[in-house]
């Protein structure tokens, strides 16, 4: 009967730590689409950290606009001025961005925000590694702090689990 409390204990306490870890520190999301393609895949899970106070350009974050989650990375934060050239460039404050891990053209959308736009304070502004049809800022606008989950630290990949 010992035995059996002690364990009983022992499970709580376990139940409790995994409750606070992945319910207010970090979190899991299994990626939807094809978004962030060729880093990460649909059927991959990412685990994000909740806690970070801000974040860095490079960074992949994880978002929830009108009720669906997504990936972006960060390519402007706040006080950036985002623009996207005729023939396709990705402009921040007057500079053509060279990303050498980005393969596709960052193309307008004709449904999309009127560029350029200033990214508002406390805001980011989130592009998709699939520049050709992904949903991001390009279609949302800036992300507002509020709206982001966290921050992707790492990737299992499905064939993996």
């Amino acid at each position: 009967m010992e035995e059996i409390r002690f364990f009983l204990m022992r499970a709580g306490v376990l139940l409790l730590i995994l409750y606070i870890m992945f319910g207010w520190i970090f979190g899991l999301h299994v990626v939807n689409n094809l978004d962030m393609q060729p880093k990460i895949f649909a059927g991959d899970l990412s685990l994000f950290y909740r806690l970070d106070p801000s974040y860095n350009i490079g960074e992949v974050l994880v978002y929830q606009v009108d009720g669906k989650t997504y990936l972006g990375r960060v390519v402007a934060r706040a006080g950036d001025e985002v623009d996207i050239t005729e023939d396709n460039h990705l402009k921040i404050n007057g500079d053509i961005m060279i990303e050498s891990d980005i393969y596709y053209e960052t193309g307008r959308y004709e449904n999309g925000i009127s560029l350029p736009v200033k990214v508002p304070a406390d805001s980011y502004f989130l592009l998709c590694d699939l520049r050709e049809g992904g949903k991001d800022s390009r279609i949302f606008g800036p992300i507002s702090r509020s709206d982001i989950k966290g921050k992707v630290i790492t990737i299992l990949r499905r064939s993996n689990l």
